[in-house]
């Protein structure tokens, strides 16, 4: 059955604004490496939430970049925030998994200043996503 892209873009649109804040939030706590995971996941969501929209029945993958790349096919426009998607892809495993990094664990390898940029990043690709549904 045929997805209610508008209700789809809805419901992710809303996960992604809940996992920004709730970055936002762990960065206040100070749990940098969750808020950077929570700000990928942000992006990752918004993203997903503009290929719905677009018609897009099944979207897959967790990589922000390559995202852009697929919603860049419907409007070029997203390009421009490849980098700042890649940037944040960054922040998918090692904040969570010891073995991500080379050495330490994620709660002690990530600062205040990651966290800021995350959650940046996140907030300029879900308000460029929110953009292009208007």
């Amino acid at each position: 059955m045929p997805l209610d892209a508008e209700r789809e873009y809805e419901r992710w649109m809303k996960q992604a604004g809940q996992d920004l804040d709730d970055a936002r939030y762990n960065t206040q706590g100070e749990r940098h490496n969750l808020a950077c995971f929570l700000s990928q996941q942000a992006a990752e969501k918004s993203l997903k939430a503009f290929l719905y929209l677009n018609g897009e029945q099944l979207v897959w993958g967790h990589s922000a970049a390559e995202l852009i790349v697929n919603a860049s096919k419907i409007k070029a426009d997203f390009l421009g925030l490849r980098e700042k998607a890649a940037f944040l892809d960054r922040f998918y495993i090692p904040t969570r998994y010891p073995n991500g990094l080379p050495g330490g664990i994620p709660f002690e390898s990530f600062t205040g200043s990651d966290s800021t940029a995350a959650t940046d990043a996140a907030q300029e690709i879900i308000d460029f996503v929110a953009r292009q549904a208007q």
